[in-house]
């Protein structure tokens, strides 16, 4: 079997307002927007390191209620961050819900406003 020496280029995520949901990525979680070919629907493309976060605006085929309220219960996109206490006071100021991991580790979980799951840990 050959080893191919894989590394993550970006995830996608379907959202229902591109501007709503920069208000979240963009301006409280603080990912720098990058720029995003003219493509047939609207969307935004954020930096995260050496990876991007992709946003679509298309139809969500997924329900946004009735998910699991911690999102490490649900399909989720995991990130670093240096501080869970500095984003921890990002969110709280943004009004943004979180849940605290259960493992024990230094991480915690939230949802975007189309219920998008979102994992954050803390560099060790």
């Amino acid at each position: 079997m050959t080893a191919h020496n894989f590394t993550l280029h970006h995830a996608s995520l379907l959202v229902s307002d591109t501007e709503q949901s920069l208000r979240f990525y963009r301006d409280i979680l603080g990912m720098p927007q990058t720029e995003r070919p003219d493509l047939p629907f609207p969307g935004a493309w954020l930096q995260i390191g050496a990876q991007q976060i992709h946003l679509l605006e298309l139809p969500n085929p997924d329900p946004i209620s009735g998910r699991a309220a911690h999102g490490g219960r649900d399909r989720h996109v995991a990130m670093h961050v240096d501080s869970i206490d500095a984003l921890r006071e990002s969110l709280e100021q943004g009004g943004i819900e979180f849940t605290l991991s259960i493992s024990g580790r230094k991480a915690l979980f939230c949802r975007d406003r189309d219920g998008n799951a979102l994992e954050f840990i803390e560099r060790p």
